[in-house]
């Protein structure tokens, strides 16, 4: 039964990909139905594994001499929640797709594209082995291409997505090498067999600088080193620094699109792989995570404070919310870290999806009365809590959700990491006391800056009809439709604390963490005072981001410092990649085509010349000296024939004749000599 549901699971949405295209007409319809489909079976699926053991079922594929890769699924509390919250995530946004593509010439292919998308991560959540997760990591990564490169027509999504596409390659490229770290050192690439019931991590030691399993042994380095691989490939999937700066870029999909991939499929997909295998991190490796992690969060979220770009706000959050969650992981704590991936994935979702409906109903207005502005930019937008409501309320409520305020599920999950790092800090002492310290102005950044949205989209006034100099009443903005409106208020319930726990203030309580983890949080001085004093700044930073952006009671007044325009620009990563890297290998590739064209070519092509002028004298040398010599030397034997022929012609007089002269000719030769 459990196979069925799985195969059922990853089948729907791989057939209604080739459907999709072929009947093109009921694109929208076959893959809403597909990924329902994949819904109930999730659904199903984690009822009946919840709570129980690990199932795990496998077939013989690829056959060596010492080892051997399988074909299988693995079922454990990780498998099932990934999979329904995937399906669920996937839904929303297909049901959502069908209004806000719906214009669109390229609709089939759009819902074609994201039926390849979950097809590719549900297979990756149920694969058994590192290797089968590698293939459907590249799978996903190339569906992602597609969809950020959705409106190929536009330049700036041409290169966004490869962009993406480049700098995932960087990171699976480690990806690749953990893996044959692995399978080297263990002859399997087996996850059970390697951290579940198999447990040969667990048997694994290091002693005297190397690194011993039952199969093998090498220096103990090794260990860091797959460590590190595996982490390269999940920090490009997730977005980490320094491999980051595909995900703002990647806004150039659609925002449906953004929704998908920043919630619950693709950027997770990196947290997904480090929690699958924790037992692997030596604690060298652990402290890279929460580095990278920590610095992450900070980075992007400084960056998230100054734009105006409604999408690239939400995106740089996302990467300060994997952040967390590497945080999370590199601290030990890998419960919170899933835990936080699924309440990110709802409230994520949803700031994505009402950013998408702001969108959609400013590029009406902008189609219908031919306007020229950025409908992403919050610089004109303003006010519209009072024309659209709904949107404005879930909005609100994911925002909290966001910041960790209380009652919503971010108040949960949140809280869960930072106790856990208060803690982590306590024990290790000294300099590792300045993580809590940045994940905490970490966290009252995040507040700033979505409320800071927040403020400048739905309060104060409408800031279009000023800007472009034009009567106010003629821009009508409107509330969204059914399609749109439904899946946001869906997800805004999912952003509510009381879905994860029956007391909204008690991470104890959670359902959901305690299965993942239980007993991880249990009393102890963090987990009361953290809660209090984030929350307490939070409400206070709430305040300032009102006045100052609802209100107008003061400005900043910051625009013309460092400190912005290091915020404004994205820290410079992109220039410094830029100089650094693109610049030098497009300089490089250019001195190497003037290289091949000039010199490799150039000689190929001058030697060409050289034998056809060679060839030319040759065939001159051929035609007028050899032939000319062998042609003149038959002339004369033939003229010689000819004149020899008419000597012997039967006539007896000329006989007599040509005897005279001969005769003559002779006396004359000895009368001289």
């Amino acid at each position: 039964m459990v196979l069925i549901l799985a195969f059922l699971l990853i089948c729907a949405p791989l057939l209604s990909f080739f459907f999709s295209l072929i009947f093109k007409r009921f694109a929208s319809s076959i893959a809403i139905t597909s990924i329902s489909t994949s819904f109930i079976a999730a659904i199903i699926l984690f009822i009946k594994v919840w709570f129980s053991k690990t199932l795990h079922f496998s077939i013989p594929w690829i056959a060596f001499n010492n080892f051997d890769i399988r074909l299988g699924f693995l079922f454990n509390d990780l498998t099932v929640l990934m999979l329904l919250l995937i399906t669920l995530i996937a839904l929303l946004v297909h049901i959502y797709s069908v209004e806000y593509i719906r214009k669109d010439k390229l609709k089939p292919r759009y819902f074609a594209y994201l039926s390849l998308f979950c097809f590719s991560m549900l297979s990756l959540v149920l694969a058994d082995n590192l290797f089968l997760i590698y293939i459907f990591w590249e799978l996903v990564g190339f569906s992602s291409y597609l969809l950020i490169g959705f409106w190929f027509t536009k330049e700036k999504a041409v290169l966004a997505n490869k962009k993406a596409f480049i700098m995932n390659r960087l990171g699976d490229l480690g990806f690749l090498i953990g893996i044959m770290i692995m399978l080297s050192h263990f002859h399997t690439l087996d996850i059970d067999a390697l951290f579940g019931s198999g447990n040969l991590i667990a048997s694994s030691f290091t002693t005297n600088g190397m690194w011993v399993s039952p199969f093998n042994m090498m220096p103990d380095y090794w260990l860091t080193i797959a460590g590190l691989c595996f982490f390269a490939g999940a920090a490009a999937k997730s977005a980490q620094f320094p491999l980051h700066t595909w995900l703002p870029d990647a806004m150039e999909g659609p925002t449906a699109v953004s929704s998908l991939i920043h919630a619950a499929t693709m950027v997770a997909a990196g947290v997904f792989l480090l929690v699958r295998i924790a037992p692997l991190f030596n604690e060298t490796v652990l402290i890279i995570i929460a580095s990278i992690g920590v610095f992450t969060a900070f980075m992007a979220a400084t960056i998230a404070l100054t734009q105006n770009d409604i999408k690239r706000v939400l995106a740089f959050s996302t990467i300060s919310q994997l952040g967390f969650m590497m945080l999370a992981i590199g601290v030990g704590d890998e419960a919170s870290a899933i835990f936080h991936l699924v309440t990110h994935a709802f409230f994520k979702c949803l700031l994505f999806l009402g950013a998408g409906i702001i969108i959609h109903e400013l590029h009406h207005l902008k189609e219908k009365h031919q306007l020229q502005f950025d409908e992403q930019d919050m610089t004109f937008m303003g006010g519209l809590f009072k024309s659209m409501p709904i949107t404005a309320i879930v909005f609100i409520i994911a925002a909290m959700a966001l910041s960790g305020l209380p009652f919503t599920s971010g108040y949960l999950s949140k809280d869960a990491i930072l106790i856990s790092v208060f803690e982590w800090a306590d024990v290790k002492g000294g300099i590792f006391w300045i993580f809590p310290i940045i994940v905490s102005l970490t966290s009252w950044l995040t507040t700033f800056y979505i409320f800071r949205v927040i403020f400048k989209v739905f309060f104060g006034d409408f800031r279009l009809p000023q800007l472009l100099e034009a009567d106010h009443h003629q821009f009508k903005i409107h509330e969204a439709n059914a399609w749109l409106k439904y899946p946001v208020m869906v997800l805004a319930v999912f952003c509510m604390a009381f879905v994860f726990s029956y007391q909204p203030f008690s991470l104890e309580a959670s359902w959901l963490f305690n299965e993942l983890a239980p007993q991880q949080h249990v009393g102890g001085i963090y987990h009361i005072l953290v809660p209090i004093y984030i929350n307490i700044l939070s409400l206070g930073l709430l305040l300032i981001t009102y006045l100052a952006y609802a209100r107008n009671k003061f400005s900043f007044g910051l625009e013309q410092t460092w400190i912005f325009k290091l915020s404004y620009k994205q820290w410079y990563f992109n220039e410094i990649y830029d100089a650094a890297i693109v610049k030098p290998t497009l300089l490089k590739a250019k001195a190497y085509y003037w290289f091949d064209k000039n010199v490799i070519d150039g000689l190929v092509n001058s030697s060409a010349t050289a034998i056809i002028h060679i060839s030319s004298l040759a065939n001159w040398f051929d035609v007028y000296i050899i032939d000319g010599l062998v042609n003149g030397v038959a002339s004369v034997v033939e003229r010689l024939n000819i004149w020899f022929r008419n000597v012997q012609n039967g006539k007896v007089q000329h006989y007599i004749i040509w005897m005279l002269l001969i005769m003559i000719t002779f006396f004359i030769y000895l009368m001289i000599f």
